[in-house]
Order: C-alpha cells, then structure tokens, then sequence
C-alpha cells in the first residue's frame, strides 16, 4: 500500500477539489482520494510518501490520438516507411504517458500500427498509455482519405481504405477487425485542406446505407466507430447511425444538437481543433496566403467551432480533450494545450476542463469501467504536478510541472527524458516532488 499525503487533490469531478488531501493506492487500484482527517487507519507496512504539496489529478484520457502520425505534414501522412514510423511511434508512446495522459483513443492508425504498439503496451515491453487502437481511416472515393490523385497510379496503403458500397465498407470494417483494431475511424465529411482535389467540409462521403453497414459491422465484432464529422449535416448522419465518438462538429444546426442532447449517455464529442487553431495563427510559415481561401476557411471554421463547442457543453453534451496531435504544426508533447483552448475559446473553467480531460475522457475510453476519477476501486492512474492547473492551466504545457506518471500502479519519472530509469519504487517519489510551478 502506498499513500501520498499533503496534497491538493483533484479527483475528476469539477465540483470536487481538496487543497489539503490524501491518496492511498494498493496494487493498481484506488483505495482513497480525500481530505487527509478522513483517510483510514494504515497497515504498518504502508509506504507513506511527503507530497510536499504537489497537485494529484487522474491521468487524462488524449480521445483523438493518432500516435502513428510521425510530425510530419498534414498531406504527407502516409510517406514514410512503416519500419521508421514503428520506431518514432514507439518513442511518442512514452511522450504521451510523460505528458500526463495514462490513456488514448485511437482516432486513426496508418499501417496497423497502433495494433502492434497496443500489443506491446499491454505485455510490458512499450512504455505508454493504456490504448484503444485505431486503424486505417475508411472513406470513400474522393474522400479526405483518398489523397493522392488518379493520375499518379500510387500503391500506398499506409493511411486509407478507399470503399464504395455496402459490400466494400464492410470488408473494410472486417479486415480492420482482422487486424486488431478497435476503433473505426470512418471519413464522414471533408477538408478544407485535403490532397487530389477531396471533398470539403458538408459534402458527405457516404450514403446512409454504406455508414448504417459500417457501424453495424464495427459492433456486431465488438469495435466502436470514430468520425471526421465537420458539417451539421455530417454530425446528423454520424449521430443517426450509431457512431461512438464524433470528431470536430464544428457547425451544428438546431437539430443537429437535438439528436446530440437525445444520445448524450453514449456519444461524445471531440472538437479537436489543435490543427486548426495553429494554421490560423501561423499560417505564413507553412506557405499560404492571408485572405487565402484555406485562411479564411479555417477562421472562419474555428469561430463556429466556439459557438457549437459552448452550446453542446451547456446542452450537458460530454466533450472531450484531444485532437490531432502528431503533425508537424502540432507536435507530439503538446496534447495540454488543448485544456488551454477549452478554457480561451469554449467557456469552460479549469475545472472543467480538467473534468473533460479526467472523468468524461475515462467514460469514453471504458464504459461503466473504473477510469476518469480518484474514488475506491478504480484504477490508480495519476498525474503528480508541481503546480496548480485549477490556477493556471498552462502549467500542464510545462513538462518541467509533471515530474511523475502513475499508470496503472506503476511510477513513472523521467519519461520525457531519454534514457531515464523510467519506472520508480514509491520510495524515491519525495524528492521529486514539491518544486515550483
């Protein structure tokens, strides 16, 4: 048994902090999480730990991961060899676990790579979050999938399954399976940004016939559906015919939202505008033009993402952290400066985003499990940071703030830097602990 005592304490909850706590973990789950004068009696062999008033918060749940992306540009992910992005996917696995987040929802996989790296993971040879592991994205012909055009006679199967028809998707969805997926991850709609003329944002890629199969096949073998879902009308399909996880919704009409608030204890939302949000900012360093038609289509994109992001987050629509990181313009390490645009540009307190992050990301990756919160009998997966997020909730950027990792009852330091001895024993947790923000 290992307790961490003076702390100010998060459990999950945006209603719940104690600036005075206490966390008991046995094994690798949670045996308490609160003010330290109502913590139990200890065995005489607990391992008690000063945290010198560190902040103890969950581990985040990153919803829209692509750990096979190796930072490279938005039309270039599927050119690298499959040998090279094993290598660099294996060294992002370590970041995202380093950077405070104990789980990630694959939301598209070039390869079957995250299959492989899930594997890994789960044996204890690969150090990094708990995974549910996408695949190749499905879309249809012209989609944002479809990047290369007909002219180029390209082979590369890296990155989409282009499928037409009921009978396509559905071999699509088998062989993902096959392969050891567990999230589909379908191309709804389109790209403002998008390689061999694909189609744009509103422009659906798919019939309700080819998306309805989709999602039925995906669960009949016991996978769950991710969507790229940009346009009410592509939100409308994705939400009507079953899917798990919508990524983006940047526009949503009036009855887009209905048919969200109708199904919101089993979907959620991921805006994921991390992308978008650094293009608008730094658009000229990767070559466009102000006034240019992506500029002013992507402004334009993120200012309706605010307004359909505060009215899903007041309809009581769970929205969740992740997006997109893993790009050259968004690179690995950065996945905390999405809590950043939640609390800017979407209305919420730090609290809450801290909420979306912890509790509403572990509802998305394990259903009626025991991921998201501190609380008895959940798994112990914690984030130790030297710093207040509920203060300022830009000291998660900081990897300097988060000299320790919890997953799954194991101690992590060091993750950030190579070649550390990564994995701790409870007794070298105090002198880590207790450093300015």
């Amino acid at each position: 048994m290992i307790v961490i005592e003076n702390i100010a304490l998060f459990k999950g909850h945006a209603d719940q902090y104690c600036p005075v706590g206490s966390v008991v973990m046995e094994g690798n789950l949670i045996r308490f999480a609160g003010p330290r004068e109502a913590r139990p009696e200890l065995p005489p062999d607990a391992t008690v730990v000063d945290g010198k008033g560190a902040f103890v918060m969950p581990g985040m749940v990153e919803s829209h991961a692509h750990l096979s992306y190796t930072n490279n540009g938005p039309l270039e992910l599927d050119k690298s060899p499959v040998e090279e992005v094993m290598i660099k996917t294996i060294n992002n696995a370590r970041i995202m676990l380093g950077s405070g987040f104990t789980a990630a929802i694959g939301f598209g996989s070039v390869h079957r790579v995250d299959a492989f790296l899930k594997a890994g993971i789960d044996r204890g040879d690969i150090i990094g979050p708990r995974l549910l592991a996408g695949g190749r994205d499905i879309g249809s012909t012209g989609s944002n999938a479809d990047l290369h055009p007909d002219y180029a006679q390209l082979k590369i199967d890296g990155l989409g399954m282009i499928t037409d028809g009921p009978w396509e998707v559905r071999k699509a969805v088998r062989t993902l399976s096959k392969n050891g997926v567990d999230v589909v991850k379908v191309m709804v709609d389109g790209e403002l940004l998008s390689g061999g003329g694909g189609i744009k944002p509103g422009v659906l890629g798919f019939t309700d016939e080819e998306l309805e199969v989709l999602v039925s096949e995906a669960h009949h073998r016991g996978m769950r559906v991710a969507s790229h879902a940009r346009s009410a009308a592509a939100v409308k399909q994705a939400v009507k015919s079953g899917i798990d996880f919508i990524g983006h919704a940047n526009y949503i009409d009036d009855e887009a939202l209905e048919l969200l608030i109708e199904n919101k204890d089993k979907i959620f939302v991921g805006p994921a505008v991390a992308w978008e949000m650094t293009f608008v900012e730094h658009y000229r360093q990767f070559g466009f033009e102000e006034g240019g038609p992506e500029h002013e289509g992507y402004a334009a994109e993120l200012e309706a993402t605010k307004d359909s992001v505060k009215r899903m987050r007041e309809a009581g629509i769970r929205v969740l952290i992740g997006g997109d990181y893993g790009l050259n313009i968004t690179p690995h390490g950065s996945y905390a400066k999405e809590l950043e645009y939640f609390t800017r540009d979407f209305g919420f307190s730090p609290a809450e985003a801290l909420q979306a992050a912890t509790k509403h990301g572990g509802e998305a990756f394990m259903p009626g499990g025991n991921l998201g919160t501190l609380e008895p009998g959940r798994l112990a997966d914690m984030v130790i940071v030297n710093g207040n997020p509920l203060d300022d909730i830009t000291v998660l950027q900081n990897p300097d703030n988060i000299p320790v990792v919890i997953k799954d009852g194991q101690i992590y330091a060091g993750l950030l830097r190579s070649g550390s001895p990564y994995l701790l024993a409870a007794g070298d947790l105090s002198p880590l602990l207790g450093a300015s923000a």
